[in-house]
């Protein structure tokens, strides 16, 4: 719905940026500049001050209250940075909360200069030993914070670059087998939350957030197909199509209540992130007996069946909505290496080279 503002002002600047300015109500000749345009959240208050003849004071952020060039002076300048990201739709609440978290550590000194010493970066990282995962993602948080910053010329040097790892990558989540999903069948039966969630994943392939959206308004008929259409969540996946196959729709309209989305949770809503709802099938997971399984080992086991049943990468692709092939190789990579090992053997055996 559009909305007029009378005596609103938008002044094209050589920069490429706009200014608002306002006509106070009465006064034609006179124009008071706002700090905001429509859409945000103080433009309202600050539009009315104006057509009173009044000069608005912008709304101020967390920076403005820091002191100049002070560590919390960077970090909130940068979360602001992230805010606008997006409020514009460019970068996810996702990616804000988790750098949210992870800066907050260099806030317990909000007043010291923004250029943290390496050794001092270094002595943070060490003190989180007991989750080198976490500690990696810190340092890589700031470093990614100071590349930020270097470019808008607020520092000269980043020095979280050249701080080596703590973790050692592992396998990962553990991949579900054929038992596994039995057991959890066995215990959670159909009509329950606990199915339609293992059934969404298992049958689409979508990662946990995607069950925050996936529903009937994504159901589609492809050349005379039945199947499920959606552009996933994470930032930068392909769109997916996927045959709506019977265990899912059965699964689907198993339940009593039904929603706007299959997975449900209190009060017939959707779950509202991706975290609420790994954090319900983890429990769900527990209550089967499986202690050592996750929302995302369905969908590696997902892709590991796919690669042992002969599935190219972009098979994969297609079904995960990975957007490069280096994505699924991890599926088709130990199953490709198996079947050469074995091809190899058997030359090795015509020949009678070594027997």
């Amino acid at each position: 719905m559009r909305v007029d503002y009378p005596g609103l002002v938008i002044e094209p600047l050589p920069s490429g940026n706009v200014r608002y300015r306002v006509r106070p109500e009465g006064e034609r000749k006179k124009r008071i500049r706002i700090h905001c345009g429509p859409g945000h959240e103080d433009f309202q208050r600050q539009y009315l001050a104006a057509r009173r003849g009044e000069k608005p004071q912008p709304l101020k952020e967390a920076s403005d209250y820091a002191k100049p060039k002070s560590i919390a002076w960077l970090v909130n300048k940068y979360l602001e940075h992230l805010e606008t990201r997006v409020e514009a739709g460019t970068s996810s609440h996702k990616t804000l909360k988790k750098k949210r978290n992870l800066l907050k550590r260099l806030l317990l000194h909000p007043d010291r200069k923004m250029m943290v010493p390496q050794e001092k970066l270094i002595e943070m990282q060490d003190e989180m030993a007991g989750t080198p995962a976490q500690a990696d993602a810190f340092i890589e948080a700031v470093a990614v914070m100071y590349d930020w910053a270097i470019k808008r010329k607020h520092v000269g040097t980043n020095p979280a670059r050249g701080i080596d790892k703590v973790y050692e990558v592992g396998d990962g989540a553990t991949p579900w087998s054929g038992a596994d999903v039995k057991q959890f069948f066995a215990h959670h039966k159909k009509g329950t939350k606990a199915h339609v969630a293992m059934s969404v994943l298992l049958w689409t392939g979508c990662r946990i957030e995607d069950t925050t959206i996936l529903g009937r308004s994504h159901e589609c008929v492809i050349d005379g197909v039945p199947a499920v259409r959606w552009q996933p969540l994470k930032k930068g996946s392909s769109e997916v199509s996927v045959p709506l196959l019977a265990p899912l729709k059965d699964a689907t309209r198993a339940p009593k209540i039904q929603g706007a989305t299959y997975l449900l949770g209190r009060g017939g809503k959707p779950y509202a992130s991706g975290d609420s709802a790994s954090a319900m099938f983890k429990r769900w997971c527990v209550d089967a007996g499986l202690t050592n399984r996750s929302a995302h080992g369905v969908r590696k086991g997902l892709g590991e069946l796919l690669a042992e049943l002969g599935c190219s990468q972009y098979e994969i692709m297609a079904i995960h909505g990975h957007s490069e092939a280096k994505t699924s190789e991890v599926y088709t990579r130990r199953v490709q290496r198996w079947k050469l090992a074995l091809k190899a053997m058997e030359r090795v055996k015509v020949s009678h080279a070594w027997f």
